[in-house]
């Protein structure tokens, strides 16, 4: 994983251009099996690898980046022949946004409703009755409980 320093761009340089540029070959088996850049245009994790070494990836911070369309699926990360690791560049690149006040509205919302109720967004009727069809015991809409099991914070 790579860390980050304190200052933004310290942030930027500590995701680790220089053994990036030297990990990384530009094969494109990362964008191969990648679904966001199948269905996005602005999305490349070999690009944002690219501008990382660089030294240019200033831009992938805020909240209209095409780092949020990432699905977090871990193709590139499994397929990498290089280790690069492509998906933590792009957490990394989040965390740092997300520091900044940079990320999209949506992500703030998710953030402060899993702070305050423990769960990412509401248990509607329709996830209930799907609950109910498959066996599954109704989900309680305040997770908080289960969120402090798994914290270890109130």
């Amino acid at each position: 994983m790579y860390t980050v320093g304190s200052s933004t761009s310290e942030d930027i340089d500590s995701i680790g251009g220089r053994e990036l540029a030297r990990l990384c070959y530009s094969c494109g088996i990362c964008v191969g099996g990648c679904p966001a850049a199948r269905f996005s245009d602005d999305f490349n994790p070999r690009r944002i690898v690219l501008e990382i070494c660089l030294g240019i990836g200033r831009r992938l911070v805020g909240g209209g980046s095409p780092i949020w369309k990432c699905t977090t699926c871990y193709t590139c990360h499994e397929r990498c022949p290089a280790g690069v690791k492509p998906l933590d560049v792009v957490m990394a690149l989040r965390n740092i946004s997300f520091r900044e006040g940079a990320c999209p509205e949506s992500v703030s919302v998710i953030r402060k409703n899993v702070l305050d109720d423990g769960v990412a967004g509401t248990v509607t009727r329709r996830a209930a009755e799907i609950r109910q069809k498959m066996g599954l015991p109704p989900a309680e809409s305040d997770g908080r409980g289960e969120l402090e099991a798994l914290t270890g914070h109130e």
